[in-house]
């Protein structure tokens, strides 16, 4: 032994020291990583070859061993740091030799690059970190930041401190639609940071306030640190609950555990946003109570009105709040009385399978008590009770063909069952009502006739709805029915965005908003999975940064407006007719409707290459696919050089050392709590992506096997990696604060204006320990 330690605990130093060294050198991180790889391989080798580096392992053969073994101690628990006193012998870190763990190595990199990069499961959902880069990076260039920070400035301006929580808004308004952390702090760095220098902020609150709120983009879906944590996560998670199955005795996980041991990227969407919102209104309570503190270090300040006509305090109520709560109010009661719901009437052809137990119970006896001690001693009972009556019925019952009559009689049901308005009618017209009732909001001394004419639209359109619709009615003669109505509604809607369009905050936020909610949306319902909503983000962001530069150059962005249009016709008609027209009998109407959505794609497609070329044309395309390129390649790159590093580790058993030290811990918290601090203290020295690919790959075993639900795992360690980026000396927020603001601004400033803000940091991970239900609600609500 070395110095006393043991030699698996040299190679891990030595690991560390190659990697920090690297880091610092000054050569690429992406490469750098592989490089301390290979490195430290090489010295742990030399040093091993040489005898120096011994691992003091358990005598397996020793009497004590045994006779604990006997005792009904599984061997896998046993470990030198819980039971100390049992016999060692020395053994080289390389048990069978440098040369067969460099051959292994080599092998299995191959394999994990195969897997997690080029063609495995993962690879779908990587790509979208692709496209999130490139929706990100496109929004940034097209200047919706500085729109956005002019705006909100405007807004919050007159509060006190209301420059700083403008720049808290707009860095949770651009996490939503980045999910870059470097350009949104560069970005707000630039523009709001000589402004609030200007007006009197001390320099240590408005650089603290923007490096804090560029990182909100960690957390705040569509993130992509939840992306590449996620395709971690959903394996960690699997593969731990499986083999904590079977040392309980039990063949598989979900016969442990009741269910599925899977977590998705989209659940994990669902399970960030109400997190990521609680650090943003933390950030901008801090700032306005810094304002009331010290007046003269955030004073409130007037940059003017707004555009747009004066409302007043009832006109805002009226229209704002009352009229739109009423609405949304009103279709949630009709459909508590089922006058609002599905229609849905379709009849499978065979009936549905027998409901099974809720636990399965024809287990051994080693199992059952585990699973007691899991689920405790009611829930087993209750298993074992529905389990009986399920014999006594004869067993499960089998899915069979229905026949005619059985299926006749199952769509007459459903008919009648029916609500008399559909769900997808009554969500949509609402929507409208309500850019109907703002428009009369922002504007309401202009002529109301043609909102109130949309209005009798919408009216109408629920009247026919109810009288004219059944559920047998086609979607055809649906359409046919509604004509009116929706020309009506259209009509008014026309000339409410007409009045939108001339109010600043709504022209500003509008667009980027729709693109928000139909990203998010579509993941968050579980319409789609990432990696679709992405390109759809991306698409989006190239449409509105293309618009923007027509603006900009003088020009109409009709052709980009009606190309948007035909991408909601396209999924209005997707949604609503049956496309399949390779089929023996297709009705006239879905004929129709095929060639409406072939026409309304291929007008998007000519929108989508004609936003290309004016992007390109304005030398904006070129720079975006650049940067895109360049921040995709590193994140790829360091996948691969991470799989090599942990090869590495794994080769000479760091990684098994690692998980015996944290399992020896009997309590489940002390164990997450010691990783917890190790991530923190890692982030003054890693970035997120060094950390998520070398370190949770060692510890996610441990921690995703036990009891804690892996959603409020995943975020707790995402809100963690989130002060990488915070953190002094290495935080690299700081360094891209640093690089963009004005001589007068010190480093002293921003790493002193910094430490409130990772304070915060450590009260939101306080708030999320006791309160995990932030964490999990939403995912129980939305479901998948």
């Amino acid at each position: 032994m070395l110095f006393g330690l043991d030699g698996v605990e040299i190679g891990l130093i030595i690991v560390f020291l190659c990697l920090f060294g690297g880091i610092l050198s000054g050569f690429p991180v992406a490469f750098a990583i592989g490089g301390a790889g290979v490195i430290s391989f090489g010295i742990i080798a030399a040093l091993d070859s040489a005898g120096i580096l011994i691992h003091q392992a358990i005598d397996t053969s020793s009497v004590l061993y045994r006779d604990l073994i006997a005792s009904g101690v599984k061997a896998d628990t046993v470990s030198i740091f819980r039971y100390p006193d049992l016999p060692t012998v020395a053994k080289p870190v390389f048990e069978a030799g440098w040369e067969t763990a460099m051959d292994r190595n080599l092998s299995f990199i191959v394999n994990r690059m195969n897997e997690r990069v080029l063609a495995g499961q993962s690879i779908e959902t990587l790509l979208a970190v692709v496209m999130f880069v490139l929706m990100g990076i496109t929004l940034e260039r097209s200047k919706i930041a500085n729109d956005l920070l002019t705006t909100m400035a405007r807004v919050f301006g007159p509060l006190p401190g209301g420059l700083a929580v403008s720049v808290v808004v707009v860095g949770a308004f651009l996490a939503a639609s980045t999910g870059i952390v470097g350009a949104t702090v560069v970005t707000m760095g630039l523009l709001s940071l000589p402004t609030m220098l200007k007006h009197g902020y001390n320099p240590k609150l408005a650089t603290g306030v923007i490096a804090a709120s560029g990182t909100l983009g960690q957390i705040i879906p569509p993130s992509i640190v939840i992306v590449l944590l996620g395709t971690l996560a959903g394996d960690l998670y699997s593969a731990a609950q499986e083999n904590r199955a079977q040392v309980e005795g039990c063949s598989d996980a979900l016969t442990y555990l009741g269910e599925p041991a899977v977590v998705s990227v989209g659940t994990l969407f669902q399970a960030a946003l109400l997190p990521g919102i609680m650090l943003a209104v933390l950030y901008g309570l801090y700032a306005f109570g810094y304002a009331l503190i010290n007046p003269k270090e955030a004073p409130a300040v007037e940059f003017g009105e707004s555009t747009g006509e004066a409302v007043t305090k009832r006109e805002s109520m009226t229209w704002f709040l009352i009229v739109p709560a009423a609405l949304i109010g009103g279709v949630i009661l009709l459909g508590q009385v089922n006058m609002v719901g599905n229609q849905h009437i379709v009849v499978d052809s065979f009936s549905d399978a027998g409901k099974t137990a809720s636990l399965r119970t024809n287990v051994g006896e080693e199992c059952a008590g585990a699973m007691i001690e899991l689920h405790g001693q009611e829930a087993w009972d209750t298993a074992v009770a529905e389990q009986q009556a399920i014999d006594a019925a004869g067993g499960v019952e089998q899915a069979r063909e229905l026949s005619p009559e059985e299926r006749q009689e199952r769509f007459d049901a459903k008919v009648a069952a029916a609500a008399p308005i559909g769900s997808g009618i009554a969500i949509g017209f609402l929507l409208l009502a309500l850019i109907l009732t703002t428009a009369r909001g922002v504007a309401p001394s202009k002529d109301p006739k043609p909102l109130l004419i949309g209005g009798a639209g919408v009216l109408l359109a629920v009247l026919v709805d109810i009288v004219l619709i059944s559920p047998t009615t086609t979607p055809g003669w649906t359409l046919i029915y509604l004509v009116i109505p929706i020309v009506m509604t259209l009509y008014g809607c026309r000339e409410a965005a007409k009045r939108l369009g001339e109010n600043e905050l709504l022209r500003v936020v509008f667009p980027p908003l729709v693109l928000i909610i139909a990203v998010l949306g579509s993941i968050l319902g579980g319409i789609t999975n990432p990696t679709p909503a992405a390109a759809l983000g991306a698409g989006g962001a190239i449409l509105l940064a293309a618009y923007r530069k027509l603006q900009d150059q003088g020009k109409s962005g009709g052709t980009i407006i009606w190309s948007t249009f035909a991408i909601i016709v396209m999924i209005l008609v997707g949604v609503n007719f049956d496309l399949r027209i390779n089929q023996e009998d297709v009705a006239l109407e879905n004929m129709i409707a095929f060639a409406v959505a072939k026409g309304a794609y291929l007008f998007a497609m000519f929108g989508f290459l004609y936003g290309c070329w004016v992007l390109m044309r304005g030398k904006v395309l070129t720079p975006i696919v650049r940067e895109t390129a360049k921040v995709t390649s590193m994140v790829f790159t360091i996948l691969i050089g991470s799989q090599l590093l942990n090869l590495v580790v794994i080769s000479f058993g760091g990684e098994h050392y690692i998980q015996q030290f944290l399992r020896s811990f009997d309590n489940e918290l002390t164990v997450f709590l010691i990783v917890m601090l190790v991530l923190f203290v890692l982030g003054f020295v890693l970035d997120f992506l060094e950390i998520i690919y070398i370190v949770i790959p060692i510890v996610g075993p441990v921690i995703y096997g036990g009891t804690f639900d892996p959603k409020w795992v995943t975020i707790m360690i995402a809100v963690n990696l989130q002060t990488s980026f915070l953190t002094p000396p290495f935080g690299f927020a700081l360094f891209y604060l640093r690089g963009v603001a004005p001589k007068e601004v010190t480093t002293g400033h921003i790493y002193k204006g910094i430490i409130p803000f990772v304070l915060i940091q450590v009260v939101g991970l306080g708030i999320l320990w006791y309160f995990p239900s932030i964490v999990t609600i939403l995912p129980a609500l939305i479901g998948n």
